[in-house]
């Protein structure tokens, strides 16, 4: 088929040209964009946490007031927990991860070194650390019972305690350490003292999403015993998943018991499973208004199209007509009206992938998203092909469905 005809009449028109190809290029740009922005969530959503979360419940205690026996106190805590029925482990810790806050900690390869190499998280906690999170070591060791440092010691004013072990994750020492193993090599990162990397464990995110994409598994663990006081969060590995409510409302039972003098945190209190989906509530809402915007869009896109059409059919009634009575077939007439769209469309593409660069650099500078990957050019541009040639066929069937009669009458 000769496009000449197409373009001349497309010239006749350009207004309406001009809208529809707008339409389509920012379309094509916000797709492309939201497309972008529903697989990021998603990633989120499945991002591998290293911690045996079906099996794991937290329990966070708040003091009322100052408690001078909060180290033993402590201790008798997770010693009781430890001893319930159907609890495999159990620790207290400073942090937990999906939550909105985290300790965090610069991290040097020298002393004096001006700019740090990364930015860590800092978990606190004993030798059951990583038997309760359930955390896979992949080199090195665990600490040692002799490593262990009491929190309130350590950070007593003007104390000189130093640090003797430390465990990092595997993203870490890559990073810090590319080709290398990490285990037997020191950092600097709690203090002034190096301290020496004893193990490496495959994951364990961050509390939260300071790290951003690149660095949310930088996570250091530090052989502190910390009191309840410090995060107050205690954690506990049951045996069996199915008994997770009930060990649950076992220990927040015995830690009322052990001390009456504190308070639950009732809506912190909960599932590791439960505490993931409450963290990424947000992510999930997000993925599904990205995609009602991205449906509503392309139904708007494709009234568009359709209403287009449908009034370029009305216009051309005559004009078809004639050309079945020079004759052109049913065929011809649905191709010039599908090669029409399809030449509309594809200029309203390319604008359209110039515009979605353009956003994704806006939004890269204003909330420091990662840039758009070129996968999703071609990905919005055969989705919009599509969407027109799908919106315009039945338009361009009515017009190929006039007769030649219709034309001569009217001549």
């Amino acid at each position: 088929m000769e496009l000449r005809p197409i373009l001349t009449t497309l010239r006749r028109h350009k207004t309406a040209s001009a809208l529809i190809v707008l339409e389509i290029a920012l379309s094509c740009a916000i797709v492309c964009n939201a497309l972008f922005l529903i697989s990021s969530r998603i990633d989120r959503l499945h991002r591998v946490s290293g911690l045996a979360e079906n099996e794991l419940v937290r329990v966070q205690l708040t003091g009322i007031g100052k408690d001078e026996n909060e180290d033993a106190l402590t201790k008798t805590d997770v010693a009781a927990l430890r001893a319930l029925p159907g609890v495999r482990d159990a620790i207290v810790t400073n942090q937990v991860p999906f939550v909105n806050s985290s300790w965090n900690s610069s991290v040097t390869m020298t002393n004096d070194q001006q700019q740090p190499t990364l930015s860590a998280t800092t978990y606190m906690g004993d030798d059951h650390f990583l038997d309760t999170f359930g955390l896979k070591l992949v080199a090195g060791r665990n600490f040692t019972p002799d490593e262990l440092v009491q929190w309130n010691d350590f950070n007593a004013p003007n104390a000189k305690i130093a640090l003797p072990a430390m465990i990092i994750t595997r993203s870490m020492a890559d990073k810090l350490f590319p080709g290398q193993s990490a285990v037997g090599k020191s950092i600097y990162t709690w203090g002034d003292d190096p301290i020496r990397i004893v193990g490496v464990v495959e994951h364990l995110v961050r509390p939260s999403d300071q790290g951003g994409e690149a660095g949310h598994e930088y996570s250091e663990i530090l052989p502190l015993r910390v009191p309840y006081t410090t995060g107050g969060n205690y954690v506990l590995r049951v045996t069996d998943p199915a008994r997770r409510d009930e060990v649950l409302k076992a220990a927040i039972e015995t830690l009322k018991r052990n001390g009456p003098n504190r308070i639950v945190l009732a809506d912190n209190t909960m599932t590791f499973e439960a505490l993931r989906a409450k963290y990424y509530q947000q992510d999930r809402a997000m993925v599904w208004l990205l995609a009602a915007v991205i449906v509503a869009l392309l139904v708007v896109t494709a009234l568009g199209i359709v209403g287009l059409a449908s009034f370029w059919v009305q216009q051309r009634t005559k004009q078809i007509g004639v050309r079945r009575a020079l004759g052109a077939t049913r065929g011809q007439i649905l191709r010039y009206f599908q090669t029409e769209n399809f030449l509309l469309a594809t200029l309203g593409i390319v604008l359209g992938m110039m515009l979605a660069y353009g956003i994704n650099q806006l939004l890269m500078g204003k909330y420091e998203l990662p840039r758009l990957p070129a996968i999703y050019l071609p990905v919005g541009a055969i989705a919009l092909w599509l969407l027109g040639q799908v919106s315009v066929l039945g338009p361009a069937r009515r017009a190929a469905a006039v007769p030649p009669a219709v034309a001569t009458r009217s001549v």
